[in-house]
């Protein structure tokens, strides 16, 4: 169905015979062979449902979400193990469809969605991290009707009005669009500051899911300006009481017990964090219930007694920290201000005080021109394996570096000449587990890639079944802990569940290999290889012509 932006009522065929109109927010599949799958299938993401909220309170739309990558409740499946959206546009038709765009690696699954609603009729709507740049313009050659530009709770809320006959979307701020094969950018939206103003999150709105970890947020933003993040800006925070009244209605409503607080870094704003600690802590006492916590952190937030202090009060029981990388001159590079040695005396305070440590890393994070570094992918391996052991971490997370759109690295590295063009390494790759540029000499991309599962698979072992029979074996020698059950209890758990999750992790990493070699990215790579060599020939050609 061809669009004009620029009028104030589209019309959408499939509306005819009902008087309220429906939304429905997608978030896309993620690629076939992907190392989360698993843990996306006990949670969802955290932004489309609020957008989904906010939308909700349009007169006259219904709204739904679908998370395909979490569609365990009698979720009609397609032979790709996403959503069959033909069979939901059958049974509820769609007028308008939201698609999460927050993860560059199910880009091109966005696409093909929209353009199988987009064939149906409905209006397209797109959003998220991804697009910034140039990729606002792909998006709205790919099936998009409209880019949302930045957050999606007021601008979802105008569209959705301007739909319904209400308004100019050339008046709507905050969104891109094609007008006579241009793309068309409205006026820049304020970030969102007053959150008090929104309703509550509402996860009754997320359709076919089972949800074990529900994600809650507080701050958005991040101060830290990381290199390759694409959060930036000065945090902005909504109240202590309306975390906590997310909680509360989650528990009280969905009987929740995990929560994962998607805040950046937990522990800004330190006095409010203080205060939302207590009062949680104050209301599991109250309901006489406890509830589990993961939160992301900084490192340096150990010296801090009193924050970890309130913080096992109120049942955090996991903190995921960015590690990053234990060589110093890389830690520099990321402008991560804190050297390895640091960083181990820091992790052990977590540990210390009962903390389970989830680490997170990237290998291979390439240095700026002009830096004199060199190291192997051997030593960097025995590097990232004794820094582990001696940080006592938990569970890791290792990475290769993603030149995401709209970072600085990403527009360091094409600069220099060394982004794999994106018609060969496309964006599904973009998941941190696939090289993406030519890495810092003697590094090559094959070495890089293989690195990770060396890393990975060293830590996840066949051999923690075993560990795990053990430690089931001794569980009742918690009898001699009788007089300080909590300290027998606390002996006991972590091994256990250490030993279940490398011994999980295993399989997962297992699984992952298996897809991997069935798939053709090998080919892709060398191909992406030969052609940014030869561009950079002919690069210096062309420099050194004369006249």
């Amino acid at each position: 169905m061809m669009m004009d932006a620029t009028k104030n009522n589209v019309n959408v065929s499939n509306t005819r015979n009902r008087t309220r109109r429906r939304l429905r927010m997608v978030i896309p599949a993620f690629p076939a062979f992907n190392i989360y799958s698993q843990v996306a299938k006990k949670t969802t993401a955290l932004g489309p449902v609020c957008v989904a909220t906010a939308a909700r309170e349009v007169p006259g739309w219904d709204v739904e979400v679908i998370d395909e990558n979490n569609m365990r409740r009698y979720g009609p499946g397609s032979k790709s193990g996403s959503a069959d959206h033909g069979f939901l546009q059958n049974e509820r038709a769609a007028d308008v469809v939201g698609l999460y765009g927050g993860l560059t690696s199910t880009i091109p699954r966005l696409y093909e969605i929209a353009q199988f609603y987009k064939r149906r009729g409905a209006v397209t709507v797109a959003g998220g991290q991804h697009f910034t740049g140039k990729n606002i313009a792909e998006a709205l050659r790919s099936g998009v009707d409209y880019v949302v530009r930045g957050e999606g709770e007021k601008t979802i809320q105008e569209v959705l009005r301007t739909i319904s006959g209400h308004g100019d979307m050339r008046a709507v701020p905050g969104i891109a669009y094609l007008e006579k094969g241009k793309v068309v950018c409205t006026a820049d939206r304020e970030p969102l500051t007053e959150f008090e103003a929104f309703p509550m999150p509402d996860f009754s709105l997320l359709r076919y899911a089972k949800i074990k970890v529900y994600p809650i947020g507080r701050i958005r933003g991040c101060g830290m300006d990381c290199e390759f993040c694409t959060v930036k800006g000065k945090p902005r925070c909504a109240s202590p009481e309306r975390l906590l009244e997310s909680v509360r209605m989650l528990v009280e409503t969905r009987d929740a017990r995990h929560f994962f607080i998607v805040d950046d870094l937990f522990g800004q704003q330190r006095q409010e964090t203080l205060r939302f600690c207590g009062m949680l802590r104050d209301y599991q006492r109250q309901i006489r219930r406890r509830l589990d916590f993961t939160a992301q952190i900084r490192l340096d937030k150990a010296k801090d007694t009193q924050l970890l202090k309130m913080m096992r009060e109120a049942g955090i029981n996991m903190v995921a920290i960015g590690f990053e990388s234990p060589i110093d001159e890389e830690l520099e590079a990321m402008r991560k201000h804190i050297t390895a040695q640091d960083m181990v005396r820091l992790s052990r305070i977590y540990h210390k005080f009962g903390f389970l440590v989830h680490g997170m890393f990237i290998f291979g994070y390439p240095l700026k021109d002009g830096r004199e570094f060199s190291m192997s992918a051997k030593e960097r391996i025995q590097r990232f394996r004794a820094f582990i052991k001696k940080a006592k971490i938990d569970s890791i997370q290792v990475l290769l570096p993603v030149p995401l759109p709209g970072t600085e690295l990403r527009e360091r590295l094409q600069r220099e000449g060394r982004v794999y063009p994106t018609h060969e390494i496309g964006w599904e790759y973009y998941d941190g587990n696939f090289p993406l540029f030519e890495p810092d000499e003697p590094l090559t991309a094959q070495e890089m890639q293989g690195s990770l599962r060396k890393i990975m698979g060293k830590f996840y072992q066949f051999k923690y079944m075993w560990k795990l029979g053990l430690t089931v074996f001794f569980f009742p020698m918690l009898v001699f802990f009788l007089h300080d059950i909590k300290t027998g209890w606390k002996k006991w758990y972590r091994p256990w569940r250490n030993n279940l999750l490398r011994f999980g992790g295993w399989v997962v990493l297992k699984g992952w290999i298996r897809e991997f070699k069935k798939s053709t990215f090998p080919q892709k790579l060398t191909r992406a290889q030969r052609q940014l060599k030869q561009a950079s020939l002919q690069k210096n050609a062309h420099l050194h012509t004369p006249g």
